[in-house]
């Protein structure tokens, strides 16, 4: 037994040395071909702007570099990033879930990761800091968009003038619902409630149009209320939307985000395949598996549905080890691809989900898929100047393109799963980062034990200020301040010990070792006793 177990350190340790070689290519060769344009073009071994000219290849790449043990490097491009990066331009933010969230996502969990990293602190990190201010810039840029009635947000908008006049109402699921762990990280480092309220907001809208089922549609008119497109499903338009409902209620124990998965069992679900259903009478609309869907057993794991993500996922292997790869539409009637829809871009969901359930199970076939994605890739994507998207994978044609969530999720998920002890997996001895990490959609880890943290620290701060503005005025009784709810957003207002002008400077924090002690992965068990 010990023996194996030796022979099993060893040939993971290989396997994350691979995979760090892998990474160090792909990232090398965007830094002398494509830096400071967003993504590389692994044939033509130069760069394009694909998401505004933000070098997000760099931004999503950061806190890899980290989980990677680099922390010099990290160091270098968090600094460069500040001096660099400005989001005051004139260019749109479309499909906002996505896009622009890259930047605030990677931005947070760059700045929660800085301690770590060994960067200097200023005065009340993990509440305040520059990466911190970065990413509370870029996620007010998107704040117009949430001006609606509805108060579900446009798809696009402008980063300098808003929303346009003549943009359509017509949005994705997943393009209204995954904003709660980024937004509810913010409010509750920088004790602003307006990010946390609007995300809110747009799930509580987007949840009561759901049909008399209880299944939401693809893309809805945020200002009629409308289903535009009424097929109900996991994958692509709405999957992020899953996701963040339940990793939101893990972040912020709050087990009324945990109200979807009934209806989606129910309707969706044949022989631990997840179909395509028409959203207010459960017939089955479109009976393919997307690529995307591949994150759906990883999420089950978190609740704790071990049986059947386990199912599930063999399923889904079932289709990699056909091809190579999870080609993005692959019909399940005729056990091969979909016409025009045989393309792999290097996604990450399989390999996330292998990831989570090795966690849980510690069963050896999720190595062997982590194993056969390395293999798959180094043969069929690698390229002199990086790693290029398989255009399709029947041939395995190559497409001119590495997009940024390679170095950000599929790499990073890929080094984890051969990593079982890393940091990220749970534990941790000092400062924030005691464990139970939150990936958000994008693969950025987010430190829940930071923002429990701010949010006392928020509270006590109010509770003293409070105490001290009735002692000041004239003639006052002492009375006891107001409450606030453990772990909400508190107040910015200034000290009335200060002068004015005058700015504060507050102490570095020091959190407590285990404020936040979600076990996640482990069998559902993902509230902790006192929430």
């Amino acid at each position: 037994m010990v023996l194996n177990n030796l022979k099993q350190r060893f040939c993971s340790h290989l396997f994350a040395q691979r995979i760090k070689s892998m990474f160090y290519h792909a990232y090398n060769s965007y830094l002398d071909n494509a830096f400071p344009y967003d993504e590389l073009r692994p044939l033509t071994c130069d760069g394009q702007d694909t998401w505004g000219s933000f070098s997000l290849t760099l931004i999503d790449a950061l806190d890899t570099l980290l989980v990677l043990g680099n922390h010099t490097e990290f160091q270098r491009v968090a600094s460069l990033l500040q001096d660099t990066v400005d989001f005051d331009i004139d260019v749109n933010a479309s499909e906002t879930h996505v896009q622009h969230l890259n930047f605030v996502g990677g931005l947070l969990s760059a700045h929660l990761l800085a301690k770590r990293a060994g960067m200097e602190l200023e005065p009340g990190w993990p509440c305040s800091g520059p990466l911190l201010r970065m990413a509370e810039d870029a996620a007010r840029k998107l704040l117009p968009a949430f001006e609606t009635p509805t108060g579900m947000p446009y798809g696009t908008v402008n980063l300098l003038r808003g929303v346009s006049p003549t943009e359509t109402p017509v949005t994705c699921t997943a393009g209204v619902g995954t904003f709660i762990l980024e937004f509810a990280t913010l409010s509750r480092l920088t004790g602003d409630p307006t990010f946390e309220n609007v995300a809110r907001r747009a799930l509580r809208a987007l949840w009561k149009t759901r049909s008399d089922i209880g299944l939401v549609g693809n893309h809805i008119d945020i200002v009629s209320k409308k289903w535009v497109a009424q097929d109900a499903g996991i994958g692509a338009g709405v999957d992020s939307y899953f996701e963040y409902l339940v990793k939101g209620a893990v972040m912020l124990q709050d087990e009324e985000l945990l109200t979807y998965d009934r209806a989606i069992q129910n309707y969706t679900r044949f022989d631990d395949w997840y179909l395509w259903v028409q959203m207010h009478k459960g017939t089955v609309s479109m009976p393919i598996f997307q690529s995307l869907e591949a994150f759906w057993p990883g999420l089950q794991s978190l609740l704790g549905n071990l049986d059947s993500a386990v199912r599930t996922f063999q399923n889904y292997y079932s289709v990699w080890r056909q091809f190579g790869g999870l080609p993005e539409f692959y019909s399940i009637p005729q056990g091969y691809t979909v016409d025009k829809r045989e393309g792999y871009p290097l996604r990450p969901e399989l390999i996330e989900s292998a990831m989570y359930l090795f966690r849980a199970t510690g069963d050896h076939t999720y190595l062997q898929l982590g194993l056969d994605a390395l293999e798959s890739i180094e043969k069929i994507a690698k390229t002199p100047c990086g790693y290029a998207s398989v255009k399709d994978l029947r041939d395995h044609q190559l497409d001119n393109r590495m997009e940024s969530f390679f170095l950000a999720e599929t790499i990073k998920y890929l080094y984890l799963l051969f990593d079982p002890a890393h940091f990220l997996h749970g534990g941790g001895t000092e400062g924030t980062g005691a464990g139970g990490f939150i990936f958000n959609t994008e693969a950025h880890p987010l430190d829940p034990a930071a923002l429990y943290c701010c949010g006392r620290h928020d509270q006590d701060h109010q509770e003293l200020q409070d105490i001290l503005l009735t002692l000041s005025q004239p003639g006052s009784q002492s009375k006891p301040p107001p409450k606030q709810t453990e772990g909400q957003p508190g107040s910015q207002s200034e000290s009335i010990a200060l002068k004015p002008g005058e700015k504060k400077t507050p102490p570095l924090l020091s959190c407590s070792v285990q404020p936040f002690s979600a076990r996640l992965s482990i069998l559902g068990q993902v509230f902790t006793d006192n929430t």
